[in-house]
């Protein structure tokens, strides 16, 4: 079982946050103020960490810089403030995603869920994703559909790659820049919006998988679920 530090002054959404993670299997601490999280974190191990931005005594930035100094637990960060600079921050102190307030339970266990994946050690000799005919064949770096191998440029294939790992999460195009091109990166939306339409011609039938959320980005389609 999965453990989870809520991290909020606010009880309700701690409750909000714990009656979900709890329905999806996990064991869930509780902590009101970031100095509470820091002296939790020295104690014991979680394996993610949900952390409010704005608290007493300790704010969740200089919780974070405390705690990665001892563990390498991922951090979702919340907060009311969206200011890029604010997101920014959180991504330099080494968080693995940033959630504006008011936001949805659903979305944040999705999102809890794509990380522990993303850290878990499923890398083995033998990993595929397979979505109907659409296969990616991650230690070969391929992608075939319907048996026939597909002819992804790297950077297409990064893409998918990412997309499908965190299937049925909506993905912003911010999002999208900094993980798969990094922070040194000085283009625009038009980088992604390119790529996204390269790759899905290049996917022929399974093309609407990726699925563009107006005003947002895109997110990948398992239909199977």
């Amino acid at each position: 079982m999965a453990k989870l530090l809520v991290v909020d002054d606010e009880q309700k959404i701690r409750g909000v946050i714990r009656e979900y993670a709890e329905f999806n299997e996990f064991a869930v601490t509780e902590a009101c103020n970031g100095m509470e999280a820091v002296a939790l974190c020295r104690e014991e191990d979680f394996d993610i960490v949900v952390m409010d931005v704005m608290m007493p005594k300790l704010d969740g930035f200089s919780a974070v810089k405390e705690i990665k100094k001892t563990k390498d637990v991922p951090v979702i960060m919340l907060s009311a403030r969206g200011e890029e600079y604010d997101k920014l921050f959180g991504f330099e102190l080494g968080i693995d995603d940033y959630m504006v307030k008011p936001f949805s339970p659903k979305e944040l266990m999705a999102r809890i869920n794509a990380i522990l994946a993303r850290r878990s050690p499923v890398a083995e000799a033998s990993a595929k994703l397979v979505f109907d005919g659409l296969e990616i064949d991650v230690p070969a770096h391929e992608v075939r559909i319907d048996g026939n191998p597909a002819e992804l440029t790297p950077k297409e294939y990064d893409l998918l790659f990412y997309l499908a790992q965190n299937k049925n999460v909506a993905l912003t195009r911010d999002q999208l820049l900094r993980d798969i091109w990094g922070y040194d990166y000085f283009g625009d939306d038009r980088t992604i919006d390119t790529h996204i339409k390269n790759l899905r011609n290049n996917l022929g039938d399974y093309r609407d998988r990726i699925v563009t959320l107006r005003g947002v980005g895109y997110k990948f389609e398992d239909k199977a679920e």
